[in-house]
């Protein structure tokens, strides 16, 4: 539901998120009631002490005014279960509660003051009462400091400034004195999300490119959070219902709505060899993450195999670039991709915004020049992540429409510029003259390396990518059936990554928002139901919803009530299309995609040891909405991706046979 208003402003909490730390609030309170009320009846003859008068005043009110919070936390908990997320009416009443017990806190400031004061003149009555006196102020200020800590936490800096939704509808907006109000909240809201951004990344330099995306991340935010009132409890409810929800209709599929996509024959025969090629390269792009994910993949014996490599002092012998712990890198290296110090023509741990570390080597076994762009581990790549603006692309091929991420474009023109500029390519080629082109990456990488290997393509016509969970929005439609020829991405059950892009972000925020407006059931019901679901499963028969496994042809008054303003790019009904932003177009993911399935019921956990994968080609339309799951963000790991490629190819080189049915899954519309 909208945030609360208190004190004349929007704060980033709803009347029923209350439930859940009054509860915790609630415990506390009556344990430490009880407990002093123990102490004071156990001990009061031994109060008998110089101020001893003034501590048993003191227990006394204490316990008196403990009773009348622990009535109001009651009541407030009462309250905040009443209702639906849409329907705040049975917890109107909130306001009022929340101000009695914020005025309570005056007299329990004071009063903890006062017991501070009193133990501080050393007041000398018996020890187990001086340390429960002790006790009772150290909990107190506790208490005190987390609720200035929460206050500060629900904050919204934008919160007495939020335009109410207007009943009469997106017309409202055409007046100037609306558009005028609007463009002063966006200003507003872009200005505070990159106060945020600067303030989360105030390690990071403060350079040109910094500066440019800070101010991309920040008008990203505000764009895509400006036109909902959601608090992010709302957030939590709705994404636990989705989960619920896509569970609830796939298990109820009719058997007349599974289509099988048969691939063309030319696609079935090469699955086998790009499945093999990118077994083998997905090492190059795996090594290319360093040390890191490499002592993360072997904890015991990581270190103790690069160990002798950390200390060596080869800089001097190789065209070592940037960064810190460069041997340690580099013996990491050796150990993932099994080649010798002499294979490798260039390693950059070079990492600033737009600039992405990256390895060249030769790859002997393939006969390849392989080029390994390594993904997000640092702030600034986050922050190249999130420029999320399209760029159109300088590019000497006969493609209309050239654009795509902006940050991932930049950071693959940085590379190329390296490659080229600097020869590395031309000293590759030159050592290797015979052998193709092949860029590799992961995730951000993998991005990148697609942009890459089209940059590269005039000036190398047999370049090969095999980007590996690459971003959905990286590329316009033409650059996408462009690829095609020559990427080939890899995708792992639902991750979530190649199916993220500022278009279905928002179906996401409208799925959001009609599975959030149609609840009937308390919000503290849900989450509780959401983590019991996600942790042990069970069935998705008895959704809290309206829905019944239909969509509503009208958008419902609580559907509205969770929109600050009407805004263009949101559509009420499930089937119509979005609109994006210019500076936001729909983008794509790149080349022809491999998707690994887990087969069977998927666990809870992510435990890939006994799992076995379908393997198929498939439609980027068959990534055009974010899955909900427990394995989502598990399923992008470099590591689970390389023990799924291992599961896969071993099974596949055991069993002739699984390769047909490998190839003959079904897809489930």
């Amino acid at each position: 539901m909208p945030g609360m208003v208190l004190f004349g402003r929007r704060w980033a909490i709803a009347s029923d998120d209350l439930v859940f730390p009054g509860v915790f609030e609630l415990f506390l309170r009556v344990l430490w009631w009880i407990g002093i009320l123990a102490l004071y009846l156990q001990h009061r003859g031994k109060l008998d002490c110089a101020g001893g008068v003034l501590l048993s005043s003191y227990l006394i009110v204490l316990i008196v005014l403990l009773a009348v919070i622990i009535c109001t936390v009651s009541a407030i908990v009462c309250v905040s279960m009443r209702g639906t997320i849409c329907n705040p009416g049975p917890r109107k009443s909130m306001s009022k509660l929340l101000y009695l017990r914020l005025a309570l806190f005056v007299p329990e400031t004071v009063w903890a003051s006062l017991g501070a004061a009193w133990i501080a003149d050393g007041v000398q009555c018996d020890r187990t009462v001086g340390n429960g006196i002790i006790a009772t102020v150290v909990v107190s200020w506790t208490v005190i400091a987390a609720t200035v800590a929460t206050i500060v936490v629900v904050f919204d800096p934008l919160g007495g400034k939020m335009a109410p939704y207007s009943p009469a509808g997106p017309s409202h907006l055409d007046s100037p004195e609306s558009s005028q109000l609007l463009n002063g909240l966006r200003t507003a809201a872009t200005s505070v999300w990159e106060t945020r951004i600067k303030f989360l990344c105030c390690c990071v330099g403060k350079d040109d490119h910094t500066r440019v995306a800070f101010s991309s991340t920040a008008e990203l935010f505000s764009t895509y959070f400006s036109d909902t009132d959601l608090v992010p409890s709302d957030i939590a409810a709705g994404l636990a219902l989705l989960h619920q929800q896509q569970d609830h209709i796939w298990i109820n599929q009719e058997p007349d709505q599974v289509i099988s996509h048969s691939p063309e024959p030319s696609q079935e025969a090469d699955l086998d060899a790009e499945l093999e090629n990118c077994h083998h390269y997905m090492q190059f792009a795996a090594a290319a993450y360093g040390w890191p994910l490499y002592i993360y993949r072997n904890p015991f014996t990581g270190l103790c195999r690069i160990g002798g490599d950390c200390c060596r002092n080869r800089t001097t012998e190789y065209d070592l670039v940037g960064g810190d712990q460069l041997n340690c890198h580099f013996g990491s290296i050796l150990q993932t991709t099994g080649l010798q110090y002499r294979d490798f023509i260039h390693v950059s741990f070079h990492d600033r915004v737009y600039e992405l570390p990256f390895l060249v080597a030769l790859d002997h076994k393939k006969e390849s020049v392989v080029v390994a762009v390594r993904g997000t581990m640092s702030l600034q790549d986050v922050l190249t992540d999130l420029s999320a603006e399209s760029q159109t692309l300088n590019l000497e091929c006969e493609v209309q429409d050239c654009y795509a991420h902006k940050g991932i474009a930049q950071a693959a023109r940085y590379v190329c510029h390296r490659l080229v500029a600097d020869g590395i390519l031309s000293q590759a080629f030159s050592i290797a003259p015979e052998y193709r082109l092949v860029v590799v990456g992961h995730s951000l990488g993998a991005g990148a390396a697609a942009l890459l290997a089209i940059m590269l393509r005039n000036q190398y016509p047999q370049v090969r990518c095999y980007a590996f969970s690459p971003p959905r929005g990286l590329l316009s439609k033409s650059l996408y059936e462009y690829s095609k020829s020559f990427i080939v991405s890899l995708v792992l059950g639902k991750d979530v990554i190649p199916r993220l892009s500022l278009t279905n972000l928002e179906d996401l925020k409208r799925r959001l928002l009609r599975v959030i407006a149609h609840c009937n059931k308390p919000k503290y019901k849900i989450l509780l139901r959401g983590c019991w679901y996600e942790l042990f499963g069970g069935s998705p028969d008895h959704l809290p919803t309206e829905l019944d496994g239909g969509d509503l042809t009208q958008p419902l008054l609580g559907e509205q009530s969770l929109l600050t303003q009407g805004s263009p790019a949101y559509s009420f009904s499930s089937e119509s299309p979005l609109e994006s932003p210019a500076r936001y177009p729909p983008l794509y993911p790149p080349g022809r995609i491999i998707h690994l399935q887990e087969e069977g019921a998927s666990g809870r956990f992510p435990c890939y040891s006994a799992a076995h994968y379908s393997v198929r080609w498939s439609q980027e339309s068959e990534f055009s909405k974010i899955i909900i799951g427990p394995k989502m963000l598990t399923d992008h790991m470099p590591d689970i991706l390389m023990r799924a490629l291992d599961r896969v190819v071993s099974d596949r080189a055991a069993c002739v046979s699984c390769a047909a049915q490998g190839g003959s899954s079904v897809d489930v519309a």
